[in-house]
């Protein structure tokens, strides 16, 4: 299957969200909402997960901007996501190769290499780069 990007309906949630530069506390708050809805349903369209993506992009510049003693790592960031899903270690299993990895991930023991950046990506629907180190 396919996935196609209708530029129409991407245009339509860019209005509709009207994604920007955010400068203030508020407008993050503002901003995390709709993240959080979004990563809340279990499928989202291209279109939503290109917007998903803007949104978390331009949150994280303003929070690694603000909030330099909170820096965001891969390692936070998934553990973010699956707070966020509700999802347990076990339901990363299939995804990462074994519950050991997977402990040793969430634990910072070990780093989350590309290939498992690629598969937790298209697993929570966001960009690879999150998981990876810059």
């Amino acid at each position: 299957m396919t996935l196609t990007f209708n530029s129409d309906i991407y245009s339509q949630l860019l209005s509709q969200y009207q994604p920007r530069i955010i400068k203030t506390e508020d407008e993050n708050e503002k901003f995390l909402e709709p993240v959080e809805e979004l990563l809340s349903r279990s499928h989202l369209t291209s279109e939503e997960d290109a917007l998903l993506e803007l949104l978390v992009k331009l949150i994280e510049d303003f929070e690694e901007k603000h909030y330099q003693l909170n820096v965001s790592t891969p390692r936070s960031r998934l553990k973010h996501l699956m707070e966020a899903r509700s999802l347990e270690q076990s339901n990363l299993v299939k995804i990462l190769g074994s519950s050991k990895i997977v402990t040793k991930i969430i634990n910072g023991e070990l780093e989350i290499t590309k290939e498992q950046a690629q598969a937790l990506g298209k697993f929570l629907h966001v960009d690879t780069s999150l998981f990876l180190l810059e």
